[in-house]
């Protein structure tokens, strides 16, 4: 906490402090992004975009930036369904929804466009409303799909009989010892894993950018100490599946699951454990974030078939 605090007053963010009415966005980086997750953890809902790798994984594409004033964590960047155009989340910490808003309509007069705000979770939509804005648009593809985690960790009951026996499949083959936790020293075989991931994989736009954005948090947990977590398997020594995520509040967030699909039940069985394995460290757990599915009808299809207890609503404002 001390660390997370002491940036507060290095010369990158001191200028925030000193004139308190004026919002000043930095980049966020892996180096700042303590700053961000000490004001993330203080906001109450469980979607994804407030998650520690919900932001720092999506940082490049939604150009995030950060502004803190008032004791209140500002995060400017893109809308969620349309990059073009520059907006903000929820702001998160002492000043109240009316005060924020007023701050973010006088910072974007200045900046000669219309005050945004996207992916804002539906629990607070109300508020939003009642500082009468012009326009509230759900976002239909990006509701969140939240899982009771026993329900994953134990697979029990009629509904998950499949996936049962898809872990069944997989244990038959390969025994029920292959789990392990991810630590940095397993972080290079996560590489090659990638290597072999790639290689077999038809080459697209989404499957290259899914890679990379990989790629580039397995570089950031090697370098960089962070509440990300993850486990993996390994048949024969080889690595055949991982995932990675974080935990805030009662919820694990997903962020990242790869398996390779000539490995039966790898992806019911990296799901299973995963969710076993964090509930046996944060017994306090209750929920599985596993994001959205972006439109995709396959991805869809996936998710609704471990039986969500929700899907996490998601909405655009605009003033």
């Amino acid at each position: 906490m001390a660390d997370t605090l002491s940036l507060l007053y290095t010369s990158d963010y001191r200028s925030t402090f000193d004139f308190p009415d004026k919002l000043r966005f930095h980049k966020i980086t892996a180096r700042n992004m303590p700053l961000v997750w000490h004001y993330l953890q203080r906001e109450k809902g469980r979607t994804c975009d407030f998650s520690y790798g919900g932001v720092l994984m999506w940082v490049d594409m939604f150009d995030y930036e950060m502004a803190i004033c008032h004791d209140t964590l500002f995060i400017k960047g893109r809308l969620e369904n349309d990059l073009s155009l520059p907006a903000f989340s929820l702001p998160v910490g002492s000043l109240s929804l009316a005060d924020s808003v007023t701050l973010l309509q006088r910072y974007s007069r200045e900046q000669g466009s219309p005050l945004r705000f996207s992916a804002i979770p539906g629990y607070c939509i109300d508020g939003f409303i009642d500082l009468g804005p012009r326009h509230v648009d759900p976002l239909e593809d990006w509701s969140d799909y939240l899982y009771d985690i026993n329900s994953l960790a134990t697979l029990a009951g009629k509904k998950m009989a499949k996936k049962r026996n898809h872990v069944n499949q997989y244990v038959a083959l390969y025994g029920s010892d292959t789990y392990e936790p991810l630590t940095r020293a397993a972080l290079p075989d996560l590489c090659s894993f990638m290597d072999s991931l790639e290689a077999a994989g038809a080459p697209s736009a989404q499957a290259d950018e899914e890679r990379r954005l990989t790629r580039k948090v397995l570089d950031m947990m090697n370098h960089h100490d962070m509440p990300m977590q993850g486990g993996l398997l390994r048949v024969d020594g080889r690595v055949v599946a991982f995932t990675i995520g974080d935990v805030k509040g009662d919820t694990l967030f997903v962020h990242i699951e790869k398996a390779l699909r000539e490995v039966p039940g790898s992806y019911e069985m990296i799901n299973k454990c995963f969710a076993a394995d964090m509930l046996a460290r944060y017994p306090h757990l209750s929920f599985v974030n596993r994001e959205d599915d972006a439109g995709d009808e396959g991805l869809r299809k996936a998710k609704l078939s471990y039986h969500p207890v929700e899907l996490l609503k998601k909405y655009n404002v605009v003033f």
